[in-house]
């Protein structure tokens, strides 16, 4: 089993990511909803008046965990995640119309009609990845070749 593809699947299957930041009060965990690219980086928009984006302003580590609804005998499916995450001046075109049509939301013809008043762009580029597939490796996790 390719287990770089399995992961890609899980990225497809998903919607929302925990995404974990730390901060000065301590540790913060937001659900954002994501979508990724072909080097498996994760992008979403958020306010950056939020904690977690506020906290990645101070401190780019972040860590996040997918999951993904199994039919019933199948066990857990997901992935788990570290890496640096930072606040974009814009995002590719293509990876923008992506979100919009995740959430079912009409694609403008546009770049600077899809960012929402208020918003950011926010990226996260894993440096380690695992997956989670309890099917395939019971309770073994298996590290994603980045």
């Amino acid at each position: 089993m390719d287990i770089r593809q399995r992961a890609r699947e899980v990225l497809q299957q998903g919607y929302l990511m925990s995404l974990g930041t730390v901060d000065d009060v301590g540790v913060w965990v937001a659900d954002v909803i994501y979508v990724f690219d072909d080097s498996l980086t994760l992008y979403w928009m958020s306010s950056p008046n939020t904690r977690h984006s506020k906290a990645l302003e101070l401190n780019g580590k972040a860590a996040g965990s997918i999951t993904v609804s199994t039919t019933s005998g199948e066990g857990n499916l997901g992935l788990q995640f570290e890496g640096v995450a930072s606040k974009l001046a814009e995002l590719d075109f293509e990876i923008a119309k992506q979100y919009l049509i995740k959430r079912n939301l009409p694609v403008p013809d546009k770049p600077t009609d899809i960012l929402r008043p208020g918003a950011s762009w926010y990226m996260l580029k894993p440096s380690s990845l695992y997956l989670i597939d309890e099917k395939n490796f019971g309770f073994k996790r298996q590290e994603v070749e980045l």
